[in-house]
């Protein structure tokens, strides 16, 4: 059976993006619930300034609140090596910088420019490699705005192409695809994982960041699983987008794409009556946000998970 990871953004991507700051209790109280419902990769906040998004200052407590879990690949965001360094202090397991292919976003998103971006990266690379080899984390470069961009608009392929290539180039080892704005499709994810499988091979692209903002999500992430990626991005009930990218709003519901890969014979490891209870849970902690999903709203179907399903080929 086909086995997809889940990463689970909501604590950062979601929670970024509402006003509500959550307590570190309650993001640690998330994150143990969906521990318990299979989830095992979380990406549970970001090391960026406090001045621009309080609701991550307490990244480093929730890393080491989360540590406890000791088969939880614990993920966090960076904006640049200071960041970074603050990661690798807290003994994050995997590290994400967002390179946005948009050079007018990145400069709104992290205030540095394509050239500026790709030193700090490898910077960060450098620091990284530093790490004894047993301890080090997954450093892993989010190639951002790839599928387009709201300020700028269209994002050439090429480029794209061109700049996994040129951040390979600096030793990263991964490079993933993220749908900032929620503005890709089908087609254009394949010829992208395509084509920089093609330039640089396929074990430097796994995984994909796909939001929902025009109703794409699922049909991205299926099309991203049929192609042979393996790791999808989702939010819990939705939640989450970039609070510097206008417009930018809705990640794949987890609860949704949960139960589209399960129904279909994909193997996620999740308990999806468990991450629905996960939900509700959470949807408490934060009663002044919206949330969203099919699968919570109209509920499982009576045969779900009683009968053998065709596996995935």
């Amino acid at each position: 059976m086909t086995q997809i990871t889940i990463s689970e953004v909501g604590p950062r991507d979601g929670l970024q993006s509402v006003e509500t700051i959550l307590s570190t209790e309650g993001k640690l109280a998330w994150i143990e619930a969906e521990y318990g419902a299979g989830v095992r990769e979380i990406e549970v906040g970001s090391f960026v300034s406090p001045k621009l998004l309080p609701q991550m200052a307490d990244t480093a407590a929730v890393v080491k609140g989360a540590l406890r879990h000791k088969d939880l690949v614990i993920a966090v965001l960076v904006p640049n090596l200071r960041g970074c360094e603050a990661a690798l202090e807290a003994s994050a397991h995997k590290i994400s910088i967002p390179l946005s292919l948009s050079e007018t976003h990145s400069i709104k998103n992290v205030r540095r420019d394509h050239a500026q971006m790709l030193e700090e990266i490898a910077a960060c690379q450098a620091l990284v490699d530093q790490v004894p080899e047993a301890d080090r984390p997954d450093f892993e470069v989010g190639l951002s705005t790839a599928f387009g961009c709201t300020i700028e608009g269209a994002v050439e392929e090429s480029f794209v192409i061109d700049m996994a290539e040129r951040v390979l180039g600096l030793g990263v080892a991964q490079v993933g695809l993220s749908d900032t704005t929620g503005m890709g499709n089908p087609a254009q994810l394949e010829r992208l994982v395509t084509g920089i499988w093609q330039r640089c091979g396929e074990p430097h692209l796994t995984g994909v960041h796909l939001h929902n903002t025009r109703g794409q999500g699922l049909a991205n992430a299926l099309r991203a699983v049929e192609l042979g990626i393996t790791t999808l991005d989702s939010s819990l009930g939705g939640l989450g987008g970039c609070p510097f990218a206008p417009g930018a709003s809705g990640n794949i519901v987890t609860e949704d794409l949960v139960f589209m890969l399960e129904s279909m014979g994909y193997n996620t490891g999740i308990d999806l009556e468990a991450l629905l209870s996960v939900r509700q849970d959470v949807a408490k902690l934060l009663p002044e946000e919206e949330w969203f999903g099919f699968t919570a709203a109209a509920g499982l179907p009576k045969h779900f998970g009683d009968v053998p399903l065709q596996e995935a080929s």
